[in-house]
């Protein structure tokens, strides 16, 4: 599958702190991609680079094909970027920001423009002068959707704003992703991930740390469990399943975490007579921590 952002061995400086550190991922075509990390790991200082705001001090990075360092205003038609920092001129009203970034492009569907302000709730006759931080999030959310480009780039698109509109925000990326464009998509919101990402890349001190399929992640979390026997918890064999741990028991009552496949606990647990079992769905926030703590040790 083709590659739409492509980074092999990225290097970024500032002064001795190396935000990147041979930074390497692809994002496939018509893919949702989340890209996580905590603050301070990269992910912003990445998403300048790919939209050659920011310059590598080494490797390479390729965005929709071409090196964004060469290639201008041309590729940066094709791509609708939402900045974690979004700054507007407070002399405008919204439409009138709205207009004048559609001439930057060259033109885009008003009709497109004004469902987009509905569908998020935004007003565009007001101000942007007395604009909540979340009806600034609105506008730039407007204007990297509203040229229904190849590939979006999104930085913290739901940060401070109300939950129904979140879930308009996540809608759009699946719309988006359904009209065959690329999304990249650096969020804390590990549900808003789990929720529209296909994949995802986890990044530690500017390094990749894990990356794959959304599910294939969530299924190496690890899950805490607690079961109820008929009779006596059968500790022996559960300390025996290799990928349990932590297990405690008292009396009919058992508890411990399961790392990965949970079959083998499963099978221990169909031997017995069993009156109740916890065993809650993976998220990605426990895969994440995973990455993260696999990392310090």
């Amino acid at each position: 599958m083709t590659a739409v952002i492509s980074c092999d061995g990225v290097v970024k400086r500032f002064g001795t702190v190396a935000a990147l550190d041979g930074l390497g991922f692809e994002v496939p075509a018509g893919k949702v991609v989340g890209y996580l990390g905590p603050n301070g790991a990269g992910k912003s200082t990445t998403i300048r680079i790919l939209l050659d705001l920011a310059r590598p001090d080494d490797g390479t990075v390729r965005v929709l094909g071409h090196d964004p360092r060469t290639t201008g205003p041309e590729l940066r038609r094709r791509v609708g970027y939402l900045p974690g920092e979004l700054r507007l001129d407070d002399r405008l009203r919204v439409d009138e920001t709205l207009r004048s970034w559609a001439r930057i492009r060259g033109g885009v569907d008003e009709q497109h423009v004004a469902r987009l302000c509905e569908r998020l709730s935004l007003d565009p006759t007001r101000q942007t002068r007395g604009l909540s931080s979340g009806n600034r999030r609105k506008v730039g959310l407007v204007g990297a959707f509203m040229a229904r480009p190849e590939l979006l780039v999104l930085d913290e698109p739901t940060a401070g704003i109300d939950p129904l509109v979140q879930a308009e925000v996540l809608e759009l990326v699946d719309d988006a992703r359904a009209d065959g464009a690329t999304v990249f998509l650096s969020s804390h919101v590990l549900s808003d991930v789990q929720r529209v990402a296909d994949e995802v890349v986890v990044i530690r001190a500017g390094s990749v740390v894990a990356r794959g399929d959304v599910d294939d992640l969530r299924r190496a979390a690890r899950q805490e469990f607690t079961v109820w026997f008929v009779g006596p918890a059968p500790e022996a064999e559960l300390r025996e399943v290799a990928d349990v741990h932590d297990v405690e028991v008292r009396g009919v009552e058992a508890s411990g975490v399961v790392e990965g496949d949970p079959n083998a606990l499963l099978a221990v647990l169909a031997r017995h007579a069993v009156s109740h079992l916890i065993l809650p769905e993976p998220d990605l926030e426990r895969a994440f921590l995973r990455f993260y703590e696999d990392a310090d040790r």
